[in-house]
């Protein structure tokens, strides 16, 4: 009796979704690691999720709302406006970084057992949602301050925080495997989000820009999410249609691309990190 030994090519391109269901519990483990990490023997803890936002809410208030004299969006007050825009901006930019970083910081890791490694950056994802529930809670302690009620469409934070996370997550695979081998990204990034800061309406309302160069400043995807959130919790101006449909579109193809990429150069991984 003879046998033959068939040589298949790999079908791990086939069961690759299947294998981020049946890894999810991996996924919990490393999201509740990156965590306990973050606020692990730190000296304030918790505390800087929460002083990163207001400090810089503070910053902008004293430049553009009393020494530049910018105005507020309806009857909002300027700290309360910026504040707001800094919640989705600050899940934005941590999440961003922190998934650009995760497989360099996960080397013992990647390199060693098997599992899909979209699971890495997807995690850190959840470091970022902590330091966002943190900072809503002192967004409503504000609000009860300044004796500002929300509207009633205030829950749609919630889908607009869910595009939040896209948003940040395509970008973040994607330079996730470009930092394998090119390790000097990861000191280029701050510059980048720094620079990002200061040209997304977090310190000033974006009716400020005038309608000529409207379209043009929509295309930065975080202009349509803030003002998303500041018509969802001050309500002091128009629902950002064309600003939340370019975020929602370049979010997607953002996700779609950074997913693609990442996985094309994934086999590559243990041999250069």
């Amino acid at each position: 009796m003879t046998h033959k030994l068939v040589i298949e090519p790999d079908n791990a391109g086939q069961t690759y979704w299947r294998d981020l269901w049946q890894y999810r519990e991996l996924f919990v483990m490393l999201a509740w690691r990156d965590v306990a990490v973050r606020y692990k023997q730190t000296l304030i803890g918790v505390a800087w999720a929460v002083l990163r936002p207001v400090m810089t809410m503070l910053a902008f208030t004293f430049v553009f709302g009393t020494m530049a004299h910018l105005s507020s969006e309806g009857g909002a007050p300027y700290a309360l406006m910026v504040f707001v825009a800094m919640l989705p901006w600050q899940f934005f930019s941590t999440a961003l970084t922190s998934a650009s970083e995760s497989l360099v910081s996960n080397t013992n890791l990647v390199s060693k057992v098997y599992f899909p490694r979209l699971l890495v950056p997807a995690a850190t994802i959840a470091v970022s949602v902590v330091d966002f529930l943190l900072s809503v809670v002192v967004l409503v302690v504000m609000m009860v301050w300044y004796q500002y009620a929300p509207p009633v469409q205030v829950i749609a934070v919630i889908p607009l925080t869910l595009l939040t996370g896209i948003l940040a997550l395509g970008p973040g695979v994607l330079l996730a495997a470009v930092n394998v081998k090119y390790r000097d990204l990861r000191y280029a990034l701050p510059f980048v989000t720094q620079f990002g800061l200061y040209v997304t309406p977090v310190g000033f309302s974006s009716s400020l820009v005038p309608e000529r160069w409207r379209l043009l400043y929509e295309c930065n995807p975080m202009v349509g999410i803030v003002d998303g959130f500041r018509w969802a919790i001050l309500g002091s101006i128009d629902f950002p249609t064309r600003a939340l449909a370019i975020s929602t579109g370049v979010s997607l193809v953002f996700l779609w691309f950074g997913i693609r990429r990442f996985r094309a150069t994934e086999a590559l991984f243990v041999d250069v990190i």
